[in-house]
């Protein structure tokens, strides 16, 4: 399996698992979008209230508003979005804007100029004092398949543009250098001179990988990620310093393809299961049967698991449970990742709202005031760019006005899209 088609696995078992846990009722779809603007500010108890509007901005281009999971989307391609603790970005097309986190204030739009026809941003990154776009070109360019460019956070300025893998890219950067997953070899450069600093290669397959803090890892397998040869060994690969050390498993490979990474652990995805791997000796530390890796919660320190109708948080090191969230409390093809023990999503449709439910006692943390077609901006991360691991707030994409009733088959226009920060 393709990096990409596990992630989407996981998503869609997501989907299968909660059930709506916010449902209340607002206005009619076309309604303007919600602003806090003080103690009388949706929610109505002042703007630093988990779930009230921090700000929303009209997204430039066309967009349409769709039922269920789509939501308010580009009426061609996709968008993606990141939330850092000055800048939040959006990238659709070969256009990259940046919003002020803050207050929303209009920094800067950035033309992506120089792509082949064909081209489209599928990544954005905010870094400390720069943004990454990555850039997939056309399978007939004949040039590299992606690029990321990266762009000064402050004024938009183009500062440089790398060769990257299709499923890799940016996996850390400032500004002063930025390293990078390519197609054959991990690369440090140096922002200024676009000068290489270090390269590891990983050899003429594209790998899997995951980040897990300031350690990148990396599998080798004969025939990369979509190859059916099992992965034999990990490269964990130092982001600072480039140093390298080959870990492999007491046996001969590891239990199927590299699922995630976290505090140390390496989680391993098979028909069997899920089984955790020491990331620095390779020795098998737990399993559990009929599981699927779903996503990290960094704040909270947790593992998020699949786990037949249920969600369940794990202590990365031991697979021991230490949070469960089941039955009518989980199920809905609504939910999208956990921050801080705290479950994000939303409810779709002309009355959405997104919505935190806390793991720990198992309730309705908070709830948002209705947001028309509400969409989470996600990506091969899993929730992606819709909200940083340790900021305060989160991205949607919603819509505030509906053009007039399509054709059948014809996906509605809307006529207001607005890229709405929430805090959280």
């Amino acid at each position: 399996m393709t990096r990409g088609s596990l992630t989407w696995i996981r998503r869609l078992s997501f989907a299968a698992v909660l059930l709506v846990v916010a449902v209340a009722p607002g206005p009619a779809a076309g309604s303007r979008s919600g602003a806090c603007t003080g103690p009388g500010g949706p929610g109505g108890s002042g703007c630093g209230s988990e779930g009230t509007v921090r700000w929303s901005r009209l997204l430039p281009g066309a967009w349409v508003a769709q039922p269920g999971l789509l939501g308010t989307t580009p009426a061609q391609g996709q968008a993606y979005a990141a939330l850092g603790d000055q800048v939040a970005a959006l990238g659709s097309g070969l256009a990259v804007s940046a919003y002020a986190a803050g207050s929303g204030q209009p920094l800067w739009t950035a033309d992506l100029s120089g792509f082949p026809a064909g081209s489209a941003i599928v990544s954005v990154r905010v870094w400390p004092g720069v943004v990454t776009a990555g850039v997939r070109r056309p399978a007939a360019a004949g040039t590299a398949a992606r690029e990321e460019v990266v762009l000064a956070a402050a004024t938009g300025r183009r500062i440089r543009a790398y060769p990257a893998a299709p499923f890799g890219g940016a996996v850390t950067a400032d500004a002063a250098a930025t390293v990078i997953v390519g197609a054959h070899a991990v690369t440090r450069y140096a922002n200024r001179t676009g000068a290489v600093v270090w390269s590891r290669p990983t050899g003429s397959a594209a790998q899997a990988w995951q980040e897990d803090g300031n350690r990148l890892y990396v599998t080798v397998a004969a025939r990369g990620y979509l190859g059916a040869a099992p992965v034999t060994a990990l490269r964990q690969i130092n982001l600072g310093t480039g140093a390298e050390r080959l870990v492999r498993p007491r046996r001969h490979a590891f239990a199927g393809p590299l699922s995630l990474a976290f505090d140390g652990v390496v989680l391993f995805a098979s028909d069997s299961g899920v089984t955790a791997y020491s990331a620095g000796t390779g020795a098998r530390l737990w399993h559990r049967q009929a599981a699927l890796a779903e996503s990290v919660d960094v704040a909270g320190r947790r593992l998020y698991l699949l786990v037949g109708n249920a969600l369940v948080g794990v202590d990365p090191h031991t697979g021991a449970r230490l949070a469960r969230v089941r039955g009518a409390t989980a199920a809905s093809d609504g939910l999208y990742g956990v921050r801080a023990g705290v479950v994000l999503g939303l409810d779709h449709g002309a009355l959405g709202k997104a919505w935190g439910y806390d793991v720990a006692r198992q309730r309705v943390l908070w709830t948002s005031a209705p947001l028309p077609w509400p969409h989470y901006f996600v990506d091969l991360s899993g929730i992606g760019g819709s909200t940083s691991l340790s900021g305060d707030g989160l991205l949607l994409a919603v819509c505030a006005e509906l053009g007039p009733p399509p054709a059948a088959g014809v996906a509605q226009r809307c006529l207001r899209p607005e890229l709405t920060a929430l805090n959280r």
